[in-house]
């Protein structure tokens, strides 16, 4: 019996995303019998435009708990409530795809790669900074799956170690990710909750992920050297000498971008900088930026020779590609359904204001961080995130005083640096897998960075609340 037992503790995984996002729906429509139901009367702030509490007027209203058939309504009502969001998702996934089935991108790492080789530990930073700032606009650290195989023998053959090739990619991917200028899946999304301008608070997110940045920089710096001087220090020191057998077994393939597959990455980067001035000085919306994406992959693919079919082909691909991740917005997005339905979400935010009223609200930025931190774990999308938590935490910001764009910036902090810590991000695992680095001896390098970012990230609230970082 014992024995059973210790085989059902080994067998135990974390709970399917969709049944995590289901039983926190399910609890929820549990409470809309229990919490009363409440609304805030809301006026237009002429000067912004946007939706406001008034802070002294709420009132409970008659209860409206969720029926059985509600609890089921509310998946699909969620995608229709985040119908913009679903179809951005899909529209920068099979763009996406489609750029990178030109080998664009395959392209410019190994030719950038191949032109560092000679530069040692100087690689690393270059390297690094490239890949923040990817993800910085664009927003897919899925990326990392794609670059860790090419740094894989480059780095060893530098006399590095596979960490430190997982982490040139993770890291530096992670700091990009987190800070966000332009991430559709994050920044857009949640000011789009926010009712914020599109792409406000650049500034600030600047100074962030340069600080960030330069912290993970050095991390992985400093250990890349150790690993320099003395090989065996790696925790990976055995596994590598098998690796760099197999990759010595294996000819290496030299390729060069064509003139077409240059142009393609040009047009692509062109119609980029089109998107992002179409939104600071067009109004551009989500409409123009998913249409900006899929004018990407269609240039792209046909300036590089790509034929229609196979066009259509890498984008249905694409969109495959981010399937989880759209289904799990809208399912996220019911968990605002009951909420809103009930009319519990109001009550949620007036006791949670009256809860941390007498707190200032630097601290309660840094509450918000924690609870962020915590519920990736459970949640492990970045936009699905968004619009589970944003939908509350942007009128309870209201309420106790502090910044939607800070409070904005806590659910950011909160999701990406645990992206590269939690095993229950698949890109993560996935990539550290391609690496063969086993999940514990990523934690070992891992977490010290992880605390470090995070208390330099509650320092960077603090400080966003006192310059009252906005514009609201």
């Amino acid at each position: 019996m014992d024995a059973t037992q210790a085989k059902a503790r080994k067998k135990f995984k974390v709970p399917h995303i969709f049944i995590i996002l289901s039983t926190i729906i399910l609890i929820v429509a549990a409470l809309t019998y229990f919490i009363p139901a409440g609304q805030f009367d809301r006026v237009i702030n002429e000067e912004t435009g946007r939706s406001v509490i008034v802070p002294d007027s709420f009132h409970y209203v008659d209860k409206n708990p969720t029926k059985i058939m509600g609890f089921f309504k509310s998946m699909p009502a969620g995608f229709v409530d985040a119908g913009w969001v679903v179809v951005l998702t899909f529209c920068v996934g099979g763009g996406f795809v489609v750029v990178k089935k030109t080998g664009v991108i395959k392209g410019s790492i190994t030719a950038l790669a191949n032109k560092l080789a000679g530069k040692g530990i100087i690689i690393i930073p270059i390297l690094m900074t490239v890949f923040a700032a990817v993800d910085c606009f664009i927003g897919m650290p899925e990326l990392c799956m794609v670059y860790v195989p090419i740094l894989l023998p480059l780095m060893l053959e530098l006399g590095f170690d596979s960490i430190t090739a997982c982490a040139t990619a993770l890291v530096g991917s992670a700091a990009g990710f987190t800070a966000a200028l332009a991430n559709p899946f994050t920044t857009v999304i949640g000011q789009k909750i926010c009712e914020l301008p599109l792409y406000s608070g650049w500034e600030y997110r600047i100074v962030v992920l340069l600080v960030m940045l330069a912290v993970g920089i050095f991390w992985v710096m400093r250990y890349a050297a150790k690993i320099k001087k003395n090989p065996q220090l790696s925790s990976m020191y055995e596994i590598d000498l098998e690796t760099r057998k197999e990759l010595a077994e294996t000819q290496s393939e030299t390729t060069k971008m064509t003139i077409r597959q240059k142009l393609a990455g040009i047009s692509a980067l062109l119609l980029f900088i089109i998107m992002v001035y179409g939104v600071f000085n067009w109004g551009w919306d989500m409409p123009e930026i998913g249409g900006i994406f899929i004018a990407m992959g269609l240039v792209a693919g046909l300036v590089a020779g790509m034929s229609g079919q196979e066009i259509c082909e890498a984008f249905f691909e694409g969109c495959q590609d981010v399937l989880m991740g759209a289904l799990i917005v809208g399912i996220a997005r019911g968990v605002s359904v009951v909420m809103t339905e009930a009319n519990i979400i109001d009550t949620v935010v007036y006791y949670l204001a009256k809860s941390v009223a007498s707190f200032p609200a630097a601290i309660t930025s840094v509450g918000m961080l924690i609870v962020q931190t915590l519920l990736n774990f459970l949640i492990p999308s970045g936009s699905g995130q968004t619009v589970v938590s944003m939908p509350i935490m942007a009128p309870l910001s209201d309420m106790v005083g502090v910044t939607r764009q800070t409070a904005l910036l806590a659910m950011q902090f909160g999701d990406g640096f645990s992206n590269i810590i939690y095993p229950v991000s698949g890109y993560f695992m996935a990539t550290i897998g391609l690496a063969k680095v086993g999940y514990e001896k990523w934690v070992k390098f891992m977490a010290p960075l992880f605390f470090i970012w995070t208390g330099l990230a509650a320092v960077a609230l603090v400080i966003a609340q006192a310059i009252n970082w906005g514009p609201f």
